[in-house]
């Protein structure tokens, strides 16, 4: 067969094969991730934050579609690159499936997809459709410890940059953490508020904004990177702007629908600021087009069939990519589901209230709590010693980790509330262990205006005392693929200091509490 030379007036056409072939490729490796895209699609429907997810595939097959006309007239060429980077998708589908992690299998599902489509289509014609497939990584919602991390430090600093709208409306307020004080009314400025619910879906658009947006690069660059300022600066001055009304008309401005309202007013003032801006970078450099002109929102033509059509041949790259996940399809769907170990231990409703020494009354939390904590179970009893030291006792126990349920870090949950941290080191609690390892735990002291408190908390996760968030998370990774647990703990320790107190005797009595509590503890807190 003699080779056929393309040119401007060639065009390609694929058969009813062709695009089959292609399609049930692509299919296959949907099927293959079909649990993870699931559990993401539910957390669309459940997670304000990314409610945006569910739309993302239409744009990205939009972009798609605008571009398919100089898609078109490429050859499609095929890529062995493609087939080396599904390869790497597989590689990691089967490694999330052994530590049973969603969120890995959902970045091994964008690996394999853009594999696949340049495996089809060749360097040439994948460049037409890369930022589009880019765009698709906005779908995958946040692992829940940076997700717990960003929103606690949104919450902090939109409060303290709300306050600052107050005072400049001439109120006299007083900010403890994210608390805000307007001596008649208190705010505190919750998860709801802390602008993520904002910041994702406008992060998304700025950068499909900077992707029409016809100008310079580093214009581009801009309007993309200016979305996360703008997000916290405006979702700030609408919480100053609530405060304020709530310092004159009252609670109810806070509430309800028109909260809701003023949600999505401060959601269209941000993207119009990034038109604004965009039109003002124009006008920097003298480029003197209307808006309208330097996006390429139209409809695509379609290109004239000229000259004579040429069948589209089906690359070898793809065909290898379809067997190669054809094959890894058969362990996945043949071998039995992996299901997680969950180790027996006691419930926590039979902790006991009378540790040695020590005497304590149960207490519960708030269903807001626990709704948002997402934990199997817990304990928090508020214990007494001899002498009448007061420690609050709390646990969190996770039968399971894989779908992103976790114990929040109070380094990150501590600064709520409007309590702030003074020291935080890491300390050894002398003669205190937990199967057969030293305790080491996180000691925090933390003040709120007079008012001190002494924390000591760890992370025990299968034998193991961690004080550090992120070695917690790499460790339920090996121990997910090695033992298939990924159950877990976070222990945390209260003692409030009086006015003078020294921290000194509040350490002496949580070690000596830690010493009483930490042997009890494996029966709760399997090894």
């Amino acid at each position: 067969m003699s080779a056929v030379v393309a040119d401007n007036q060639t065009h390609w056409r694929g058969t009813g094969p062709y695009w089959l072939t292609a399609g049930f490729t692509l299919m296959l490796i949907v099927v293959l991730c079909w649990s993870a895209l699931a559990y993401m699609a539910e957390i669309w429907f459940s997670q304000a934050e990314y409610s945006h997810g569910v739309l993302i595939p239409f744009i990205s097959a939009y972009l798609v579609w605008q571009r398919w006309p100089a898609i078109a007239r490429d050859r499609f060429e095929g890529s062995w690159g493609g087939v080396a980077l599904v390869a790497v998708g597989l590689a990691a589908y089967f490694f999330a499936e052994l530590a049973t992690l969603y969120i890995l299998v959902q970045y091994a599902f964008l690996l394999m997809l853009n594999g696949a489509v340049l495996a089809l289509l060749g360097w040439r014609a994948f460049r037409h459709v890369l930022v589009p497939l880019l765009i698709l990584a906005f779908m995958v919602p946040l692992p829940t410890f940076l997700y717990n991390n960003l929103s606690s430090q949104l919450q902090l600093l939109s409060s303290q940059l709300g306050v600052a709208v107050v005072r400049m409306a001439g109120i006299s307020v007083f900010l403890e953490g994210n608390v805000i004080d307007l001596g008649s009314y208190k705010l505190q400025v919750a998860e709801a508020c802390n602008g993520l619910r904002y910041l994702f879906p406008l992060t998304t658009l700025g950068f499909i904004v900077a992707y029409f947006y016809d100008a310079a690069l580093w214009k581009r660059a801009i309007v993309f990177v200016s979305a996360v300022p703008i997000t916290v600066l405006m979702n700030s001055f609408r919480i100053g702007v609530i405060a304020v009304m709530v310092n004159y008309w009252g609670q109810s401005m806070a509430e309800g629908f028109l909260h809701e309202f003023e949600g999505w007013v401060v959601f269209m003032a941000c993207f119009s600021v990034l038109f604004v801006e965009m039109w003002l970078l124009l006008r920097v450099t003298n480029d003197r087009r209307p808006l309208r002109d330097v996006f390429g929102l139209e409809v695509p033509a379609v290109p004239p069939a000229v000259g004579t059509p040429v069948r589209r041949h089906m690359p070898k790259s793809f065909y290898a990519v379809g067997a190669a996940v054809a094959l890894a399809l058969i362990p996945a769907l043949l071998a039995p589901h992996r299901q997680e170990v969950v180790p027996s231990r006691k419930d926590f409703d039979e902790f006991p209230t009378e540790v040695n020494s020590w005497s304590g009354t149960r207490d519960v939390l708030e269903k807001v709590y626990i709704d948002a904590l997402k934990f199997t179970d817990y304990a928090l009893i508020n214990f007494k010693g001899t002498r009448g030291e007061p420690v609050t006792f709390y646990v969190a126990y996770y039968e399971s980790q894989r779908k992103g349920q976790s114990a929040h870090s109070p380094r990150s949950c501590l600064p709520g509330g409007g309590w702030r941290i003074e020291s935080l080191t890491q300390t050894d609690v002398e003669g205190a262990t937990v199967a057969g390892h030293p305790l080491r735990v996180n000691r925090v002291l933390i003040t709120y205006g007079d008012q001190k408190q002494l924390v000591y908390y760890w992370f025990q996760q299968r034998g193991r005392i961690i004080t550090n968030e992120y070695l917690v998370k790499w460790y339920m990774f090996v121990d997910a693929i090695r033992k298939n647990r990924t159950d877990g703990a976070l222990v945390r320790l209260t003692m409030p200091l009086g006015p003078g107190v020294d921290p000194a005797k509040g350490d002496a009595a949580l070690s000596q509490f830690s010493r009483d509590v930490a042997p009890e503890l494996a029966k709760y807190i399997p090894n």
